[in-house]
């Protein structure tokens, strides 16, 4: 072979291969434009379900209609499930929504939507005080608490805080007392021989320990504790409630009762729910929802834990064959 045919070979396969690193580069850029592509059509599709469903959350509603004159509305808060601090219902949210609720020129009225069994005593007094304090900042302002389910402890420790109460004839209200669980295993220990070998500093730190027996000086000073916090919680009912409270023997008991008996006791003024009690009672129908502050991003967090969990909870209740 001549050298001028190794020349046009060489340069044939040179020129091939300089085709085929142009064709994958080209290949590789339009794939990433692609992939561009499609990240950002999930991006707004997730965005636009964000908006759609949760742009009342975000306040995007209220941004659009900024220049609207603004509907005279009852302002709304949800106390739904435990109170803790840890929990959905804490203080400080709570707080924050309040405020929130009660600066808004257009509110007419504040509306505690209530269906929680109760929890820490310290987060209901925290969100007990903050309404009391905005009630007397906000005077034109009336608070009603409205209870469907259940307005139970530290719940109705909230509920008094308003200047009336209302619930359905068959909600669960009351259960005015404190509670400190505990358990014991000392007997279970001493049969199968178990030895509890315990350290402390100080000679009341292992006070209630499961694993030993009771001390009649610790139960006593543990009554004390929880009888204070009890008479806070009875001063706070009287306080909120005053001359409506028809008291007996039973009514700081921890007992509760249904709604229409609350009605007889004082504890609630009157039944309905939180439309009737807009319309009928307030006298505005338009009710406005106001919420703790989140962010789009744990909005959509919360949105897709839910999706997840409703898979979850219907993949469990469907027959599986094997």
């Amino acid at each position: 072979m001549t050298a001028v045919n190794q020349e046009n070979k060489s340069g044939w396969e040179r020129e091939t291969l300089e085709k085929l690193l142009h064709a994958q580069v080209t290949e590789q850029r339009r794939a990433r434009r692609w992939s561009v592509f499609f990240k950002l059509l999930v991006f707004l599709y997730l965005f636009g379900l964000l908006f759609l469903v949760r742009g009342a959350d975000l306040g995007i509603s209220d941004w659009l209609d900024r220049d609207k004159e603004p509907e005279q509305h009852v302002a709304a808060i949800d106390f739904e499930g435990l109170i803790a601090s840890a929990a959905t219902v804490n203080a400080e949210d709570m707080n924050k929504t309040l405020r929130r609720a009660f600066a808004d020129e257009a509110t007419g009225a504040v509306m505690l939507r209530i269906n929680s069994g109760g929890g820490s005593p310290v987060q209901s007094g925290l969100i007990h005080d903050e309404i009391l304090r905005l009630r007397a900042k906000h005077e034109d302002i009336p608070v009603y608490a409205v209870i469907s389910d259940a307005g139970a402890s530290g719940a109705y420790y909230v509920a008094v805080a308003a200047d009336e109460i209302y619930a359905d004839k068959a909600s669960i209200v009351g259960s005015i007392g404190v509670r400190l669980d505990s358990f014991g295993l000392v007997e279970l220990m001493e049969k199968w021989g178990i030895e509890r070998r315990l350290f402390t500093a100080g000679d009341n730190k292992g006070f209630l320990d499961p694993f030993l027996p009771l001390e009649d000086a610790e139960v006593q000073h543990v009554q004390n504790v929880i009888g204070q916090v009890h008479q806070q919680f009875v001063d706070v009912v009287r306080e909120g409630r005053g001359g409506r409270l028809q008291e007996s023997d039973d009514l700081f008991s921890g007992l509760v009762w249904t709604g229409a008996d609350a009605v007889a006791l004082g504890l609630i003024d009157g039944l309905g729910d939180d439309r009737s009690v807009a319309r009928d009672v307030i006298g505005i129908e338009t009710i406005k929802v106001f919420k703790p502050e989140r962010t789009a991003f744990q909005l959509l967090l919360e949105d897709l834990g839910m999706s997840i969990g409703n898979r979850i909870l219907n993949w469990q209740s469907t027959p599986q064959w094997r």
